[in-house]
């Protein structure tokens, strides 16, 4: 037996005994043919009035879930940057370690938030086991020595450890041990 309403013209409620027994019958909303019991993610030309639609999304985050599809989330490791000269870090070193263990001297840069955009918060970890100093520079903005507050380029000695945090859109706070 056909389905005599629609949603898009319906006046009143549609009674359960115009359905078949099976609820196979489609009935249609806005411009979709929708069968009971099926689940449709797009439905077309439908018009909602005076409507509060609710979403609920629950996750299991105690196990595997990542942000990136790669690096699991919470505080569960630090991923790694291995460099091996001059470099400037990049948005995806976000929350990394830039790891560099070359035997020569080398500068690593944060750049400018006008060219980088790095989120407020954005912590960057830099650890030198070469055996020459690194240097950690940054473009225009500013960069301070935590505890001193001096500004300019820093230098991170064999073995050292170093954590530069964006505070704020142009200022980075940075501290850690074998940085002068």
């Amino acid at each position: 037996m056909a389905v005599q309403y629609t949603f898009a013209n319906a006046t009143t409620s549609i009674p359960l005994s115009q359905l078949d027994t099976n609820f196979a019958t489609s009935i249609t909303l806005g411009a979709t043919p929708v069968v009971l019991g099926n689940t449709y993610t797009t439905l077309a030309n439908v018009t909602l009035t005076n409507t509060t639609i609710s979403t609920v999304v629950s996750a299991n985050l105690s196990s595997n879930a990542t942000v990136d599809g790669t690096n699991k989330v919470g505080y569960l490791t630090i991923p790694q940057d291995l460099q091996t000269g001059n470099y400037t870090i990049t948005l995806a070193d976000a929350g990394k370690h830039i790891y560099y263990a070359t035997n020569a001297a080398a500068t690593i840069t944060i750049p400018n938030n006008a060219t980088t955009a790095f989120t407020t918060g954005t912590a960057v970890t830099f650890v030198n086991t070469s055996n020459t100093n690194v240097t950690i520079a940054i473009s225009t903005d500013t960069m301070y020595l935590a505890n001193s507050g001096n500004t300019a380029s820093r230098t991170l000695a064999t073995y050292g450890l170093a954590t530069a945090l964006k505070v704020a859109n142009t200022t980075w706070i940075i501290s850690g041990a074998g940085l002068t």
